[in-house]
């Protein structure tokens, strides 16, 4: 049976480690530009279902009303210059004042320049990548705003029934 140095299993651990994560990024279309504001809403809803697929999570659909609940934290966040899921007003009063019903749950970020970028921090982070590939949720909307530094904060709600959770 082979020995293996400690340096060695570290090595092979590590690789192993790095190429599972690597898998959970499908490798995406180029575009002309990386800024936010050319994303266009099926880029940004073929990037999304793009990673759920991989991860083997089935496709979202868009909805405008969390994309303006999306967009007010998005903007809240980046006025304050800080990154929190709550600044005076929460999740549950900004998707219902947005019109939204259902049952929601909310990725935030800051300082990602791109939206690849900004969801393999999700995917880094186990909360955050629970609620990006969550089958109980069936929709989403996204937005980004950017401090007058030009720094930029993110937002994603994802929303679908209540029944789904009751399930559990």
């Amino acid at each position: 049976m082979p020995s293996y140095t400690r340096r060695a299993v570290l090595a092979l651990g590590a690789t192993a480690l790095l190429s599972a994560c690597a898998s959970t990024i499908p490798p995406l279309p180029a575009k002309t530009s990386d800024r936010p504001e050319d994303l266009t809403r099926d880029q940004i809803i073929s990037t999304i279902n793009a990673v759920r697929r991989a991860n083997g999570a089935g496709a979202w659909s868009y909805n405008g009303q969390l994309e303006a609940a999306a967009r007010s934290q998005a903007r809240l966040m980046a006025s304050k210059d800080t990154l929190s899921h709550n600044l005076g007003v929460t999740l549950r009063q900004r998707v219902t004042e947005a019109g939204y019903v259902y049952a929601v749950g909310e990725n935030v970020a800051k300082g990602y320049k791109t939206l690849p970028t900004t969801i393999e921090g999700w995917l880094a982070s186990q909360g955050h990548r629970n609620t990006l590939l969550s089958n109980r949720f069936t929709e989403f909307g996204l937005a980004f705003a950017r401090t007058n530094s030009g720094k930029l904060y993110w937002a994603l709600i994802a929303g679908g029934p209540f029944e789904a959770w009751a399930q559990a």
